[in-house]
C-alpha cells in the first residue's frame, strides 16, 4: 500500500454521506482514526486502519463503496446478490459472477450499480462488482454474466495488512 495519510472527519464527511446514501446504511466514522491510502491504483478510506471503503471507477465517475470488510462493519440491506454453492468456489478464485448462480437480488439493483455478492444461505459477502444488468434480469437468466467482479473474499485488498 502506498502512502496513508490520516484525514480528519471533516475531510471525508461526503465520502461518508455518499456511503450512506449508496447502502442505505448510517455510517458514523467521526469519532475513528482515518486514514486515506491508495493501493492498486484504488483510494481507500481506511477506518481505525481498516479499509472499509474504496473508489470505484464506474460509468457514471469514481464512486465510493464499502469493501467486503466494510460490508461485515456496516451490513447494508441493499444492493446486493444472492449466489448459490455452486458459485462460490470460482467468486473465490475472481471469476466474474454468472448469472446462473444468482438465486435472489436486490430488485433495486439496475445495470451499472455497485452491488456485493452474497451466499444465498448464510448470506455472507462474497464478493464486490459492477451490476451488467437488473437484479430482476440477473434472476431469470440461465447463461452469461451478471456482476463484472472487483473485489473478492482472499484477493490482495481482501489480505491487506494494514
Amino acid at each position: 500500500m502506498r502512502r496513508r495519510t490520516p484525514v480528519r472527519f471533516k475531510q471525508v464527511r461526503d465520502v461518508a454521506a455518499e456511503l450512506s446514501e449508496r447502502i442505505s446504511v448510517d455510517i458514523d466514522i467521526s469519532s475513528a482514526f482515518l486514514e486515506k491510502a491508495n493501493f492498486d491504483n484504488r483510494d481507500l478510506l481506511l477506518v481505525e486502519r481498516v479499509p472499509l471503503a474504496m473508489k470505484v471507477e464506474t460509468e457514471e465517475g469514481n464512486k465510493w463503496f464499502p469493501t467486503l470488510r466494510g460490508i461485515l462493519a456496516w451490513e447494508p440491506s441493499g444492493k446486493w446478490a444472492a449466489v448459490d454453492h455452486g458459485a462460490i468456489p470460482f467468486l473465490m478464485n475472481g471469476a466474474d459472477c454468472m448469472g446462473a448462480g444468482v438465486q435472489m437480488a436486490d430488485p433495486s439493483v439496475e445495470s451499472g450499480d455497485l452491488v456485493w455478492v452474497r451466499d444465498e444461505t448464510h448470506g455472507k459477502p462474497l464478493a464486490l462488482g459492477i451490476a451488467l444488468l437488473s437484479g430482476d434480469e440477473m434472476v431469470s437468466m440461465t447463461k452469461g454474466k451478471a456482476i463484472q467482479t472487483l473485489h473478492w473474499i482472499g484477493d490482495e485488498l481482501w489480505e491487506l495488512d494494514t
